[in-house]
C-alpha cells in the first residue's frame, strides 16, 4: 500500500456521522483521533486504520478506504479472533478477497462515497489485483469473494449485505 497516495478520500472529507453508524450496525466502534496522533491497532501505520476488539481508530487523514477494510476484516473474521482481536485481523488468501469485495459493497451504502469512487481509491493507493485494476476483480473475478460472503452469511444469495458478522 502506499500511505502517500494522493487524492484518496479521508475521514475529514467524508461523512464521519454516516459512516459511524454504518459500522455501529456491526458492533464496530469508530474512535476519530486527533491529527497526528498514533493509530492504536494499526498493522501499517502512518495515517492507516487500526483495531482492537471493537474498536475501530482512525485520523482525520486516514483514507477512507482503510477505514472500509479493517471494518471489513472485523465482519469477516470468526468469532475467535474476533475476540482476541489486536491489529493484526489475520484470515487465509480467500477470506481477504472476501474482504476486499466487502469493502465495496460497504462504500456502495455511504452517499459520500460509494463504490465508483472506492474503485478508484483502491486503485490509487495500491491495490493489487491479477487482473490489474480493482473493477476488472470486482467484475470479472471476484466470484470466489462473493461466494465466500454468501457461506459466511454476511449477504445473501443475490449478493445484498445481511448486516450480520461472519457465522
Amino acid at each position: 500500500m502506499s500511505p502517500g497516495a494522493a487524492g484518496v478520500l479521508t475521514l475529514a472529507a467524508s461523512d464521519a456521522a454516516a459512516l459511524r453508524d454504518l459500522l455501529a450496525g456491526y458492533g464496530l466502534t469508530l474512535t476519530l483521533l486527533e491529527p497526528g496522533a498514533p493509530i492504536p491497532g494499526s498493522f501499517w501505520g502512518e495515517r492507516e486504520a487500526g483495531l482492537r476488539g471493537q474498536q475501530l481508530y482512525a485520523r482525520p487523514d486516514t483514507p477512507v478506504h482503510s477505514v472500509l477494510h479493517e471494518a471489513a476484516h472485523f465482519v469477516c473474521m470468526d468469532a475467535g479472533r474476533r475476540a482476541a482481536l489486536d491489529r493484526d485481523a489475520g484470515g487465509s488468501d480467500l477470506e481477504e478477497a472476501a474482504v476486499c469485495y466487502l469493502q465495496l459493497l460497504l462504500a456502495a451504502q455511504l452517499t459520500a462515497v460509494g463504490r465508483e469512487r472506492l474503485l478508484e481509491d483502491m486503485d490509487a493507493w495500491g491495490y493489487s489485483f491479477r487482473l490489474g485494476s480493482t473493477r476488472a476483480w470486482a467484475e470479472e473475478d471476484a466470484q470466489d469473494a462473493r461466494d465466500w460472503l454468501a457461506a459466511h452469511g454476511i449477504t445473501d444469495a443475490r449478493g445484498a449485505l445481511t448486516g450480520e458478522l461472519r457465522r
